[in-house]
């Protein structure tokens, strides 16, 4: 079975006015919590060095409007590490334009003269490298303080599963305070994009910061379904982490939909929602976090806008897990977090409003010890 994996057109014609270009549990009070030590942040008064291209000047930009909304030690590390994100310059990947599907140069010299003649030649600079056709890494901050709160607060030698990455950016800044992070996404324009080898291996940490390297695996290809995926991806995460794409719209729609706006996951519920709990160490968190527009108006249904988790809580109960939230509303912080991004503006710089535009969803799961 084929998977349409799609953080979609739809999401971003709203996110495209939310996000710039945005398309796969009960929260904790939002007060400053007094134990938290920052150990990694530099003092008050040292100065930065100014990012060296227009992007990372534009993610250092976006890391310090998100800092106030940061509670957790997890999240200002990982905002803090932006700094040390590197250039990457600009790609040439190369497009098949009636089936959409990319390749990278290694892949397009593979192949046949005439299936080459039918390729073209696409550009992708700095910005889609780490802005991808989804928005800024950045937005990450709300899953991984939800997974802070429930007792991950340090990536460290942890092992780290994101289903459905479409983007490096928050990869490298996990792998940069010391995680082992994979990234699994069927896209072939992300699989184009990453071609490079410096794309994968080891990371160095943060600047400034005592911690050990990270490491960062890109797997690209259908899993659980598929039997190399399964051994790429590995298991023995800490962390599994999953936004927007485990949506019950994308899933699980209540209605019809296009194929185009579906996850096919290629498994059964049961096999996909035991493949989870399988790849988690004992203790291990999974965090499914979805982003959605307001729902269609007048009875209509946007499987973009149904957020909520695909299964219930009794399939994630027989499968073994421990449901420690389900879809929980998230809705003032991913707000908070979208004006920092500058989701309240059109691109003509009309205002938005989000109250009324941007909701959120999250569950959070445990593998028992």
């Amino acid at each position: 079975m084929i998977c349409h994996r799609l953080k979609p057109a739809s999401l971003l014609a709203v996110f495209a006015l939310l996000l710039g270009l945005l398309a796969g549990c009960a929260a904790p009070p939002r007060t400053q919590r007094p134990d938290v030590i920052v150990r990694d942040a530099p003092p008050p008064t040292s100065v930065q060095p100014e990012p060296a291209t227009p992007t990372l000047r534009k993610l250092a930009d976006e890391a310090a409007a998100l800092r106030p909304f940061a509670v957790s030690g997890l999240t200002l590390r990982f905002l803090d590490a932006v700094r040390s994100l590197p250039p990457a310059g600009t790609r040439l990947a190369y497009i098949n334009e009636t089936t959409r599907e990319y390749f990278s140069a290694a892949e397009r010299a593979a192949l046949p003269e005439a299936q080459r003649a039918r390729l073209a030649e696409v550009s992708l600079d700095e910005y889609r490298y780490y802005y991808t056709k989804y928005g800024s890494p950045l937005a990450y901050l709300r899953p991984l303080e939800i997974a802070a709160a429930h007792g991950m607060t340090d990536l460290q030698g942890r092992r780290v599963l994101d289903f459905g990455y479409g983007g490096i950016g928050h990869l490298r800044l996990m792998a940069s305070l010391g995680a082992h992070v994979v990234g699994v996404d069927p896209d072939s324009y992300l699989d184009a994009l990453y071609s490079e080898p410096r794309d994968q291996g080891t990371v160095a940490a943060m600047r400034e910061s005592r911690r050990a390297s990270g490491t960062l695996t890109l797997a690209h290809g259908y899993w659980p379904k598929d039997a190399p995926m399964v051994a790429r991806v590995g298991g023995a995460f800490d962390l599994i982490l999953s936004k927007n794409t485990l949506k019950k719209g994308y899933v699980k729609p209540e209605r019809r939909t296009d194929r185009r706006q579906q996850v096919n996951l290629g498994v059964t519920d049961e096999v996909f929602i035991k493949a989870l709990y399988d790849a988690l160490k004992p203790g291990g968190l999974l965090v499914i976090y979805n982003v959605s527009p307001r729902q269609a108006d007048k009875g209509g249904y946007n499987p973009q806008a149904d957020g909520r988790s695909p299964w219930p809580r009794e399939s994630y109960e027989r499968a073994g897990f421990q449901v420690l939230a389900i879809n929980t509303a998230d809705d003032e912080a991913i707000r908070n977090v979208g004006r920092a991004l500058g989701w309240d503006r059109t691109a003509n710089n009309e205002p938005i409003d989000l109250n009324t535009s941007i909701f959120a969803l999250y569950t959070v799961l445990v593998r028992p010890r």
